[in-house]
């Protein structure tokens, strides 16, 4: 297995100022020669935290899965208790790292998707429709262009900026600003060239409410962008992969045998829209 921690502020020779992340940490199986050559689909893990942490149970235990089903996986380690732009210019720096060292890593530089959760979701929508912002274009130049994701799975993400938000993340991302939240409400931002999404939530969770998953079905629906979306009935926020090593033991009901579909749902939505290991 290729494990490497790349800083994306080194490799791009950017200035990281007082910013802490900007790290992507890489879970890529390792190609030998006793197997015949594969290219594989990527996906890009953006975990939660309400922008305040990066939630370690939704981080590796996804990307494990993930590798284990024939994909190139990476974390993102995303810099926290501050304000756009600088997210998502370290998620533009990933995705832009992994298309350009496809070839390194034997993956297919038009199969790389993104899953979110949570603030992560939220990072994940800006990442997916916001990504050639002025900001970012300041930085990257003629690079922006490579930081598109070819499909989005949003696992209990926060979307809106408006009345369903959840508070905290939206205060810190947009500092407050009013014209911030205005840009950064993700389901006014979804256009026919967002990438294809996949959508999960639970009817439960009182942190993230239902609705903001609801917004951007409906914001695909009428941009007439391919997506699917599952709603369980139960569980609450936070639930990762939904197992027992990524279990709050403070839940009343920690273990959520049934959520756990969603994993397979997402998958095989990705299958559908071809993100298949090759032989080469």
């Amino acid at each position: 297995m290729i494990c490497e921690k790349v800083d994306l502020y080194r490799y791009f020779n950017l200035e990281r100022g007082e910013k802490k992340g900007g790290y992507l940490q890489t879970y890529v199986p390792h190609s030998t020669f006793e197997l015949r050559p594969k290219i594989r689909p990527a996906v890009l893990v953006i975990p939660g935290g309400g922008y305040q942490m990066v939630s370690e149970r939704e981080g590796e235990p996804v990307a494990f899965k993930f590798m284990l089903d024939d994909y190139c996986a990476f974390v993102l380690e995303y810099s926290v208790k501050t304000k756009y732009p600088a997210p998502l210019l370290e998620a533009c720096l990933a995705v832009i790292y992994i298309r350009e060292n496809a070839e390194k890593f034997h993956a297919d530089p038009e199969k790389i998707a993104g899953i979110g959760f949570s603030a992560g979701g939220h990072l994940l929508g800006m990442l997916a429709n916001c990504y050639s912002e002025k900001e970012i274009v300041e930085f990257l130049g003629e690079r922006t262009s490579r930081a598109y994701l070819n499909a989005a799975i949003y696992s209990y993400a926060v979307i809106t900026t408006g009345e369903k938000t959840h508070r905290e993340t939206c205060e810190t991302i947009t500092g407050g600003d009013p014209q911030l939240k205005e840009r950064l409400s993700i389901e006014k931002r979804i256009a026919e060239n967002s990438p294809p999404a996949y959508i999960w939530h639970t009817l439960g969770d009182n942190v993230v409410p239902v609705e903001n998953a609801l917004l951007l079905a409906e914001a695909y629906r009428k941009a007439r962008v391919p997506f699917e979306i599952c709603l369980f009935e139960h569980g609450g926020h936070g639930l990762s992969v939904c197992s027992q090593e990524t279990s709050n033991p403070n839940d009343e009901q920690p273990f959520f045998p049934h959520i756990a579909k969603w994993y397979e749902l997402a998958k095989g939505w990705l299958a559908l829209h071809g993100f298949l290991m090759k032989a080469l």
